[in-house]
């Protein structure tokens, strides 16, 4: 699914870290990998020294970021991305995806934002403590997706709309305009049909990402 950084922090974390405007793209979103993207992310936070709130020298903190990612890379990767494919990416190639799976995946998603409220979230600020994370970064991106297609994920979640506030807050409105803008706006360029049309040789890839959703 698809899938950037900060606010009297936004120097904290260098412009390099920032995603290319053509990797922001959702169509090109929706093909990164979960491994890849975080994989880039703690190689770029420790080679350019970036604050250490993103990824703390400390290692009981850098295994509660380790817990959320390997978590998210279980049951957010993959399914929060779903609805966007259901709404937008599909018809793109054409198909549908049938409507059992759609109601599975929401049923998955009701049950990782609980998840992501009790288990990570707690009574703390951030999802791995005190202090915004690489965790809080990767769950944000791709929690954005299907806010992006309507999805109202915050209903009843007074603490995860919270955190979605603090974590947008500390990034800064410019910055998350620049980075959540294209796919923010998915809706409207598929209303008025001015979304690219995927090349040929990306449907294979598409119609099989289609077909893998539970």
């Amino acid at each position: 699914g698809p899938g950037a950084l900060p606010g009297p922090a936004v120097p904290a974390l260098p412009r390099r870290l920032h995603l290319r405007q053509e990797e922001r793209h959702p169509l090109r979103a929706a093909h990164r990998g979960a491994a890849q993207s975080v994989a880039i992310l703690t190689y770029l936070s420790c080679k350019y020294q970036t604050a250490d709130h993103w990824y703390p020298p400390d290692l009981q903190a850098r295994a509660r970021i380790h817990e959320y990612l390997g978590w998210h890379a279980d049951c957010i990767r993959g399914t929060f991305g779903v609805p966007l494919w259901v709404r937008v990416l599909a018809p793109l190639t054409g198909t549908q995806v049938p409507e059992e799976k759609v109601e599975r995946n929401r049923t998955a998603i009701d049950w990782a934002l609980q998840q992501l409220e009790d288990k990570f979230l707690g009574d703390r600020a951030f999802l791995a403590g005190q202090q915004v994370t690489l965790a809080d970064l990767m769950a944000l991106e791709e929690l954005i997706q299907p806010v992006a297609v309507g999805y109202d994920l915050f209903e009843g979640r007074q603490r995860l709309a919270a955190w979605y506030g603090r974590v947008e807050a500390f990034l800064g409105a410019e910055l998350c305009q620049e980075a959540h803008g294209p796919i923010l706006t998915i809706l409207e360029e598929e209303a008025k049909k001015t979304l690219p049309v995927p090349p040929p040789h990306a449907y294979p890839g598409m119609l099989r990402r289609i077909a893998r959703i539970p």
